[in-house]
């Protein structure tokens, strides 16, 4: 199970943790990721998702799934993101 958000790329980051006498030890800094149910307009279908807090604000702030999906860059979407991208792209020019 990856720590990535599907929507924006977002993962684990590291650091330091630094104590009051300046003491370093390394420590990872996770995203805030949530499990989701995101619905599509265009399909009519519900898609379960793991993504961030602010990726979830984003589909929100640009209207739905199918514009931030829209908008989206390929190289930061999951293979199931982008694969649902294409789906709606497809299902929007038959219609």
């Amino acid at each position: 199970m990856s720590r990535r958000c599907e929507f924006t790329g977002k993962g684990p980051m590291t650091g330091n943790n630094v104590s009051h006498a300046k003491n370093r030890t390394r420590r990872r800094f996770l995203p805030n990721l949530n499990d989701v149910s995101l619905q599509s307009e265009t399909l009519g279908r519900t898609f379960k998702f793991k993504i961030s807090a602010a990726a979830l604000r984003s589909v929100d702030h640009r209207g739905g799934l199918d514009a931030f999906l829209a908008k989206a860059k390929d190289n930061e979407l999951s293979d199931a993101a982008l694969k649902l991208k294409k789906d709606i792209k497809k299902a929007q020019a038959a219609a």
